[in-house]
């Protein structure tokens, strides 16, 4: 009789390797701690495609998506397996206007054209802010155009149509707002810096099925250690990563220092998300073409058990 011998001795002794996908909007700023947690914290590789949140749905290999909370709200609707599991950047949007269409207040913008994107939180922002001085969205028009990242800026983009005179402001994510600015020097003006009423929340999102895996759960779980460490960086010391999220997003250094103040880098489940995504969800679901979803429906879409696995030990 012969035996077979196999030594499982080296299958024992390799090591345990991490490996996640990550599908974001590459050509946003808010991504970028991934970036940072990949390269400089997380004990395994990484691999950050362009994409979002919706990615998950259309590619079964990827196990994390990040977006704002509207197109987190619009892809709940149809995929009640999906989880917000921490924050990667919270952004208080603000508008930039011409003075020279009349603004100096934003009341003044009742009339005006706006530049902002359709359906996403770009536009979300600019109906939350102006309820506050009693403007509804028939008092002005929203005009779509891309965002710009650094100058020149083309003229289809916001920066650039609210030069040409195309569009009387701007409300959306940055640089653009910044750019704007600058585009038009002295007959700028700014609103929100100091807004409280709209902030984006950048979510990290996944799926049930990725955390029912015991071992795609403890990768999840130790790329999030690895983001909040990389998220404290941004947060107390930029200086050591604005050049290398500069060059990530192409945008320039001295752009990106400008437009630092209005993001909050933490990673976390913020005390008032549950409240956000109630409020918000009647706008996501007016352009999704559904009913907006209950207070109890909208808890589950948040877990906050990952990032409380991550915060131990």
């Amino acid at each position: 009789m012969y035996f077979l011998h196999v030594s499982i001795l080296p299958v024992l002794l390799t090591p345990f390797v991490y490996s996640l996908k990550i599908a974001s909007a590459l050509g946003v700023l808010e991504w970028t701690p991934e970036l940072i947690a990949k390269e400089d914290y997380f004990q395994g590789d990484v691999d950050i495609t362009n994409g979002g949140i919706a990615t998950l749905f259309s590619d079964p290999t990827i196990d994390l998506g990040s977006n704002s909370e509207t197109q987190l709200l619009l892809q709940f609707g149809s995929h009640k397996n999906l989880r917000s599991i921490g924050t990667v950047a919270e952004v208080y949007y603000r508008i930039v206007a011409n003075k020279k269409s009349g603004i100096e207040s934003l009341k003044d913008l009742k009339g005006k054209n706006i530049g902002a994107l359709k359906s996403t939180s770009s536009e979300y922002f600019v109906q939350t802010y102006l309820a506050t001085v009693g403007l509804n969205p028939a008092d002005y028009t929203i005009v779509n155009g891309f965002p710009c990242l650094q100058e020149p800026c083309g003229a289809n983009t916001l920066p650039g149509m609210l030069k040409s005179g195309r569009i009387d402001a701007i409300g959306v994510w940055e640089p653009s707002v910044e750019l704007g600015s600058k585009s038009l020097g002295i007959d700028a003006i700014v609103f929100g810096n100091d807004q409280t009423v709209y902030r984006e929340i950048y979510n990290l999102a996944t799926t049930t099925e990725k955390l029912d895996d015991l071992q795609k759960r403890e990768e999840i779980v130790q790329f999030l250690k690895a983001l909040k460490q990389a998220e404290g960086v941004f947060q107390d010391d930029p200086q050591k990563v604005i050049s290398r999220v500069a060059e990530a997003v192409q945008v320039n250094a001295t752009l990106l220092e400008a437009v630092w103040p209005v993001h909050r880098w933490d990673l976390r489940v913020p005390p008032d998300m549950l409240d956000v995504l109630v409020d918000e969800d009647k706008f996501v679901a007016l352009n999704a073409k559904r009913e907006p979803l209950s207070k109890e429906d909208l808890a589950i879409l948040i877990d906050p058990s990952i990032l409380e696995e991550a915060s131990q030990g």
